[in-house]
């Protein structure tokens, strides 16, 4: 619970108000009991005693006194209503924000070892479960507070003997709910885990809904979903018998307090220290206190929850970011990167995927990776871009170390094509701005003509308003990728990068991609890295990296590496001998 005050004390000041109006409104409610109290010993019990004025003029004062105090609480309690929310939402938005921030901050291994469906469930369940807590501890635990303070005074005030009766609730409904919560805790707590597993598998579902419903798997994964959903909903069940068990238990020790309280206070009017309106009073005023009391159950519950929302939360926020350097050097534009005896493994390996690779590229200059399923090339790129640290050796920008930069202006300079083209529900603009918000709409027509979108951007109806739908399904896979590298040139980068861009295309496609992206080489305006499978594509790179099982077995042009009669040629002639067949 310590990280919700962490987040409250931001709004002490709020806060001290709410508790303040709060206070003003249980008082001003429980003074509508004291002043009937007044009504009945002064003026009903001792009618005969006053003329028809004066008691009317008597009770009418006293009277309009309950309707002014039942006005300020109202009063009162509107503007708490307010101000309670105001913090809950100012909390929880503050808490779902911290929550991305940190989550887009870890390190991309994160991402590989956790569904992400699963760690925005864990977020919004904390925002969620927080707002109930401080809206329960304050609208149904402070006033509840409040009032047994006031009636613990008034009872004293009346007869003492009263009092510990009052007080005798707190231990017994105290003691029950701290042994029944524990249980409902330990069940929270898997309902929460499952509950994550079924928000990132359905995610993933509804992500690959084109394969579900292709290969008609769609009954398989409800089924798969639905199974899930019952074992939570049986959680859910055994976690409302505990509450239930809570509730009843509690309601039974109130109702029977409420008795005994009862019974005394007769016996106190029978033996005549009390009047019957102290008695009136009392017994409403046990009303107040007893009826929050039986809600405490479904309070504990609520805790309970937020308890376990806040623990996985502040597991998420433990998580160490990716590193930044105190004191980052300022590297300007790229013009040169290099790989030093470079090594790496996966955290799950037992041999590194790269080992003791080395190379360097210039500005105006095009190099390419190629090598078998595995060698190491996707590992090269996650390197190159910094969302894997090396085991060991240096990877330099402009001769700058990679642990002495700050990776995130780094990657400001890069432009991105991947194999699987990531695209976003919306319209072909929002699609080329997301990476340059400044972009203006000539800038992106320039882009898409650089791109050769031109056949895209003719027959789209809206123009850069047409909408091409979540992932891009109204575009075919060669005007993807192609929207895929005019957002990446939208950057103006200076190295830019080409993950297989071409792999899962037809051949006719592929060499349209291949031209433009050949094109683009020549400008010599960045570092283009090219991560190839079709050789096609890389023939005239200034140089070629062939990877074999994490090393770099071979290097040189096309045409040295075809001679060489190496890998790289095997590779060659058994592409270009499919090819032919």
């Amino acid at each position: 619970m310590q990280i919700l005050y962490s987040y409250l004390k931001n709004y002490w000041k709020l806060l001290a108000l709410t508790l303040f109006l709060a206070t003003i409104n249980q008082v001003f409610s429980l003074l509508d009991p004291l002043i009937f109290r007044h009504v009945i010993d002064n003026y009903a019990m001792k009618f005969d005693e006053y003329t028809f004025s004066e008691f009317v003029k008597g009770v009418g004062l006293l009277l309009a006194a309950a309707v002014g105090v039942a006005f300020i609480s109202r009063l009162a309690k509107n503007f708490q209503d307010f101000y309670v929310n105001t913090i809950t939402q100012r909390m929880g938005a503050k808490m779902y924000a911290d929550g991305i921030k940190h989550s887009l901050e870890l390190p991309y291994s994160q991402f590989e070892d956790e569904r992400s469906g699963e760690t925005l469930g864990k977020i919004q369940k904390v925002r969620t479960d927080s707002e109930k807590l401080v809206s329960a501890a304050i609208n149904t635990v402070f006033t509840t507070l409040v009032g047994f303070v006031f009636v613990i005074i008034y009872s004293i005030n009346i007869y003492w003997a009263i009092a510990p009766l009052y007080i005798l609730t707190i231990p017994l409904i105290a003691g029950v709910s701290f042994v029944l919560s524990r249980k409902i805790k330990k069940v929270q707590q898997t309902i929460f885990a499952e509950t994550a597993t079924l928000a990132g598998t359905t995610t993933e579902s509804l992500r690959n809904i084109e394969l579900v419903k292709s290969l008609g798997l769609a009954d398989q994964e409800i089924n798969r979903l639905n199974g899930t959903t019952e074992k939570i909903l049986a959680l859910e069940l055994k976690k409302v018998k505990y509450v239930r068990s809570l509730a009843f238990v509690q309601g039974t020790i109130v109702n029977l307090l409420r008795t005994s309280i009862l019974f005394i206070m007769l016996y106190l009017i029978f033996t005549q220290k009390i009047t019957f309106g102290e008695f009136f009073s009392l017994w409403i005023y046990s009303f107040f206190l007893f009826g929050p009391l039986q809600e405490f159950g479904n309070v504990i519950g609520i805790y309970r929850e937020s308890e376990a929302s806040l623990e996985n939360f502040k597991n998420i926020l433990k998580i160490p970011t990716e590193q930044k350097p105190a004191n980052a050097e300022a590297i300007g534009n790229v013009t040169s990167i290099s790989f030093e005896n470079v090594a790496f493994m996966h955290k799950s390996a037992k041999d590194e995927a790269l080992k003791s690779v080395s190379f360097v590229a210039k500005k105006g200059e095009t190099i390419a990776f190629v090598g078998p399923s595995g060698s190491g090339k996707t590992t090269l790129v996650k390197l190159l871009v910094g969302l894997y640290q090396p085991l060991r050796g240096d990877i330099k920008y402009n001769d700058t170390l990679h642990t002495k930069i700050n990776i995130e202006t780094l990657r400001t300079q890069i432009g991105f094509v991947t194999q699987d083209t990531q695209l976003f529900a919306g319209t072909i603009r929002e699609n080329l701005i997301f990476v340059n918000p400044k972009a203006t709409d000539e800038m992106c027509i320039e882009a898409m003509k650089r791109s050769a979108c031109q056949n895209l951007l003719s027959r789209a109806e809206a123009g850069l308003d047409t909408v091409i739908g979540e992932g891009g399904v109204k575009v075919s896979g060669g005007e993807k990728q192609r929207l895929s590298i005019a957002r990446a040139l939208l950057r103006e980068p200076n190295l830019l990068i080409f993950d297989e861009a071409t792999s899962s295309l037809d051949s006719l496609t592929e060499q349209e991609i291949t031209k433009t992206i050949e094109s683009i080489a020549e400008s010599k305006e960045h570092i283009t890295v090219l991560i190839a499978h079709r050789l096609s594509t890389i023939m005239n790179a200034d140089r070629i990296y062939v990877l074999e099982k994490g090393i770099i077995a071979e290097s040189g042009s096309h045409h040295e590496l075809v001679e060489l009669k190496g890998l790289y040629a095997a590779m060659w002639r058994q592409q270009i001998g499919e090819k032919q067949d």
